[in-house]
């Protein structure tokens, strides 16, 4: 009787443990690092740490944001490649980097071939504003006048290869126009040019551009967007205004090195999805000038790979290279 006594408390122990064991390994028991490949403040890091936030709350892990800023966001990249892959190191993917799968000849990582893609977390659309300078009324009159007058109109770019410029090389290819191409360093010289009417215009990222064209100091003809952005509501898209297919957003989400396990990529994803639906989230976002994302892992994925080959178009028919 007595050892059976003991035998029974000893299975009973056995099966208490296990719940307590598989709690201690469930994902993730320890801190999940995210890097971020651009220094802190700019609007990478600020979505990267508003979402680590939430996330740290939901899990009673802390989610540390890691910049690792340099080489136009490729330093970032290739730690974030070539970290283990246990899911405990996750990556700030953006646009820029699908951009860069094209526009760099060497890079020691590849945007595809490395990554899981995990989960978008909010994209900012794209936005053609002109000098008030130009009597256009819509992107209608606009695409007519740049067919009679190849040349005339030039715009103004953050740089050879920036999201900016291939966007108004993308605008190009599709309505049979030609721009003269003005690059910048980042957008604040564009801005002051257009105000001036020293340019002719940009298709850029909405927010630095909001206050003016609300100031009524440049004017909005079209947004870049799928559909119209909550943000400017009355703005017709590009696409609807007759540039069929027309569709370039800055975007951000989470990737993580190649490998990692399937139960850590599908939590990440779930929550991550319950965080971009929390109001205060929303709202921070759209302070931004972005909206939230959301979606699969596959459908991430999906998005990823459809950028990097309609950028690789863009840079090769336009023949731009960098080393």
């Amino acid at each position: 009787m007595k050892y059976l006594a003991i035998k029974t408390f000893l299975v009973g122990l056995f099966f208490c443990a296990v719940p307590i064991a598989q709690a201690q390994n469930a994902y993730p028991s320890r801190p999940v690092k995210v890097i971020v490949s651009y220094p802190p403040g700019g609007a990478t890091d600020i979505m990267a740490r508003l979402v680590a936030v939430k996330l740290s709350e939901l899990w009673g892990q802390p989610v540390i944001v890691d910049n690792k800023p340099g080489a136009n966001g490729n330093i970032g990249a290739a730690i974030a490649a070539k970290s283990a892959p246990d899911g405990y190191t996750l990556f700030m993917n953006t646009s820029s980097h699908a951009i860069g799968a094209g526009l760099y000849k060497s890079l020691n990582y590849d945007l595809i071939k490395d990554f899981s893609n995990v989960t978008m977390i909010a994209s900012v659309p794209n936005v053609l504003v002109i000098s008030n300078t130009l009597p256009f009324k819509d992107v209608k009159e606009f695409i007519e006048y740049a067919k009679q007058n190849p040349g005339k109109l030039n715009f103004g770019s953050a740089g050879s290869g920036s999201n900016s410029h291939l966007a108004v090389e993308l605008f190009q290819s599709l309505t049979g126009t030609k721009f003269t191409h003005i690059p910048y360093k980042g957008n604040t010289g564009i801005l002051t040019d257009l105000v001036g009417g020293n340019i002719s215009f940009t298709i850029d990222s909405l927010p630095p551009y909001l206050p003016m064209v609300k100031e009524g100091r440049i004017k909005a003809l079209g947004i870049s967007s799928v559909k119209r952005s909550a943000i400017m509501p009355n703005l017709p898209t590009i696409s609807e205004s007759g540039v069929s297919n027309y569709r370039t957003t800055a975007w951000f989400g989470f990737s993580a090195p190649i490998g990692m396990p399937q139960e850590a990529l599908q939590k990440i994803s779930t929550d991550t999805m319950r965080v971009l639906k929390m109001s205060d989230v929303i709202t921070r976002l759209a302070e931004l000038g972005a909206e939230p994302g959301g979606g699969t892992p596959e459908q991430f994925d999906a998005h990823v790979k459809s950028e990097v080959e309609k950028f690789l178009k863009i840079i090769q028919d336009v023949k731009i290279q960098l080393q």
